[in-house]
């Protein structure tokens, strides 16, 4: 066993993907996440495609490597199972709504008299401190709220979503990285402590690292965006085969392409950055029109060569076999029970405790009877 968690025991009361992300990075990295879900089992071992019932591809990526438990938290046989999880645990991590947690009897406080040194982490769609808590939240909502589609109008004329549970991973990142913080505090001073991460308040922080721009100030000095990401004609470029990205942003890129490329357009007012970026939409344009004479291989040469940051647009599909990818080596193949399956794994590497993908998502209840034997309870 390997990583830097080897030794960690995490007690995962999580459901759909926020929370299971979180965990999930947390047993790559060799704790040992016990995952405790209700005879129904977390709604997303049935929300995409999979080899089984109940072994969807969203739910197998996010609980990987994890041990499956069912206990029934309405009975007495139920909760007294968690209690005795609970003492044996470092770290006790939630998504339920803070009412609800505390009706079962696994609030903060019961907890901690348990075992008065976990780190005890909520992951909530709101804060408890403010009129919205114990609201419902998914993803959509959350993006919706933050400002994410409101963005996209501004970019393509039209509110949408991103295409990706951009609020749940972004949470989930945030409530891993909270759990860590907490877990470093205790092991200088043997303190645990309660964590609360929700998904509102931490992609509202994201969407205004950018775009709080000129709002932060007092008198604001302009509206809170980043012009560059709204720009309407950011987007590939057309080139006479097909789409590149491009980004011929900082004055090296922009005088490298200027006078390799020699286009009639060029002024004095594009020449820095700061004109740039006054007039980006413009400049956006202009490459455009550019581009559009020569094919995506014949850019894609020219822009190594020149070293400006450069892609052409690949499929989610095409990620499986690329060879960037295959060379730093994030895919892990596993031998499941369902055959042959392709993970991607750690995208992080520790010179000394590097994480894996360390086995299959349990099935439901897979090592119920193991755990309690470990806790004697037969």
């Amino acid at each position: 066993m390997t990583g830097p968690l080897h030794g960690i025991r995490v007690v995962d009361l999580t459901a759909m993907v926020m929370g299971p992300y979180c965990t999930q990075i947390m047993a790559d990295m060799g704790a040992d996440v016990i995952k405790v879900e209700p005879p129904a089992g977390d709604n997303t071992r049935y929300i995409s495609v999979g080899p089984a019932p109940g072994m969807s591809g969203v739910f197998v990526n996010v609980n990987r490597g994890k041990r499956g438990v069912v206990l029934d938290l309405r009975t007495e046989e139920g909760t007294e199972a968690l209690r005795a999880l609970i003492a044996t645990a470092d770290v006790f991590i939630h998504s339920m709504r803070a009412k609800a947690i505390a009706k079962l009897g696994f609030d903060y406080e019961q907890v901690a008299q348990i075992n008065p040194g976990i780190v005890y982490t909520n992951c909530y769609g709101y804060s408890r401190r403010g009129p919205e808590a114990d609201r419902p939240a998914y993803d959509d909502t959350i993006q919706a709220e933050c400002g994410l589609p409101a963005v996209q109008e501004q970019l393509t004329g039209e509110a949408n979503y991103v295409g990706t549970i951009m609020a749940d991973k972004v949470a989930g990142l945030t409530a891993l990285y909270a759990t860590m913080m907490a877990l470093f505090h205790r092991e200088r001073t043997g303190e645990g402590q309660e964590v609360e991460v929700s998904m509102f308040e931490t992609m509202a922080a994201f969407m205004l690292v950018e775009h709080a721009n000129g709002a932060m100030f007092d008198p604001p000095l302009g509206p809170a965006v980043y012009p560059r990401t709204v720009a309407p004609n950011r987007r590939p470029y057309a080139t006479k085969d097909g789409h590149i990205a491009a980004l011929i942003y900082n004055d090296k890129h922009w005088n490298a392409f200027i006078e390799a490329v020699e286009p009639a357009w060029n002024s004095e007012e594009y020449a820095t950055l700061a004109g740039r970026a006054r007039h980006i939409d413009t400049v956006y344009g202009l490459l455009a029109e550019t581009l559009v004479e020569r094919t995506t291989a014949e850019w894609l040469e020219l822009f190594r060569e020149l070293e400006i940051p450069a892609a052409p647009i690949h499929t989610p599909d095409a990620l499986f076999d690329d060879p960037q990818l295959a060379a730093s080596g994030l895919f892990e193949t596993i031998d499941t029970q369902h055959g042959t399956v392709r993970l991607p794994g750690v995208p992080t590497w520790f010179s000394r405790t590097p994480g894996r993908v360390r086995g299959y998502a349990p099935e439901l209840g897979a090592d119920t009877a193991a755990v309690l034997d470990e806790l004697g309870m037969g």
